[in-house]
């Protein structure tokens, strides 16, 4: 880890990651730290959202282990040729966000981000992405295109089918699509992806692909969301899989993806997203900027836009927020 926290505050956490007691002593030397210090620390893990136990002659323990990232074990889990195409792959404790993280960055080459925790995550619309330390998955690959910035108007769909695929490497199966960003299992939501693209008309583009997949909420956390949800941990037969290697392989699916885009375009995405689609054949309502559209979803086009039966007729919706009548999902 690097990046964010407090140096000896993010020693405490490797020191606690493991879920066994440490007494104050014993932290207070390895911290290089008196045991007054240790506590000060201590308090700042709770205001990440972490429940450290405090118990008189046992020490410290966190009430949850932590499985902490690593961009070795991250790239150890791709396969090497997905491995090299990354010129970066930065792990951090905390950040503002993976995404503008990677903005901030020199260059337009493949680069990737991961963090154990977000202050200042976003969803669609500017929606806050709630980010609990060391809980899920918050990463964000960078892509250059030489195609222009409208050439690249399906590429949600191609990369929500590429970390579904990711996920379903690392045994988490079920997971459906719902147009246009929005992982989802039994009508709740696992997860999302938010696009940036920026360039020049004619092109070359620039796109930074934000991720967050849910993978042990923990309580607290759970309270702030105003929407149904559901983590990786919650799934029938749960993924046996630690947070270093869902990363490498959800960063591997995407960045095969990215390649494919780039040279064929949405057309080898299409039959993968119609697999795993579940608002087809919904009665849905479509929300933009001050508009409404109701009707029966058809699926999506060859470039990616929503396809919507209305009593006016057939229309292709290519941005929007979709609610399904009759779950109990709010439009996210």
């Amino acid at each position: 880890m690097n990046g964010g926290l407090h140096p000896r505050t993010a020693a405490l956490v490797r020191a606690l990651a493991d879920g066994r007691f440490r007494s104050g002593t014993e932290l207070a030397r390895a911290l290089g730290i008196s045991r007054t210090a240790v506590w000060k620390h201590v308090e700042r893990l709770a205001a990440l959202g972490l429940e450290v136990h405090a118990v008189r002659g046992k020490g410290y323990r966190l009430a949850r282990p932590l499985d902490l990232l690593d961009a070795d074990a991250v790239r150890a889990a791709m396969p090497p040729s997905a491995a090299a195409r990354l010129g970066t792959l930065a792990v951090h404790d905390l950040v503002d966000s993976t995404s503008e993280w990677l903005r901030r960055q020199p260059g337009d080459g493949p680069a990737a981000c991961l963090a154990e925790c977000q202050t200042a995550g976003r969803g669609r619309r500017g929606r806050r992405w709630v980010s609990p330390f060391g809980a899920h998955l918050y990463l964000s690959l960078r892509w250059r295109f030489e195609a222009s910035p409208t050439a690249l108007a399906g590429l949600s769909v191609a990369t929500g089918v590429a970390v579904v695929e990711g996920l379903e490497a690392c045994g988490a199966h079920g997971v459906g699509l719902k147009w246009p960003n929005d992982l989802v299992h039994g009508g709740a939501k696992l997860g999302g992806i938010l696009i940036d693209v920026a360039g020049e008309e004619s092109g070359p583009a620039r796109a930074v692909v934000g991720v967050g997949v849910n993978v042990h909420m923990p309580p607290g956390a759970a309270a702030e969301l105003d929407q149904p949800w559901t983590d990786l941990a919650a799934l029938p037969g749960p993924p046996d899989c630690s947070r270093n290697r869902l990363a490498g392989r959800v960063l591997a699916a995407l960045v095969g993806a990215l390649e494919r885009f780039a040279a064929e375009g949405l057309a080898p995405f299409v039959d993968g997203w119609a697999r795993r689609d579940v608002v087809v054949g919904h009665e849905v309502e479509v929300h933009g900027a001050g508009w409404t559209l109701r009707g029966r979803a058809l699926g999506i086009d060859t470039g990616g836009a929503l396809l919507l039966e209305t009593g006016e007729g057939l229309r292709r919706v290519r941005a929007g927020e979709v609610s399904v009548r009759g779950w109990h999902e709010a439009a996210g």
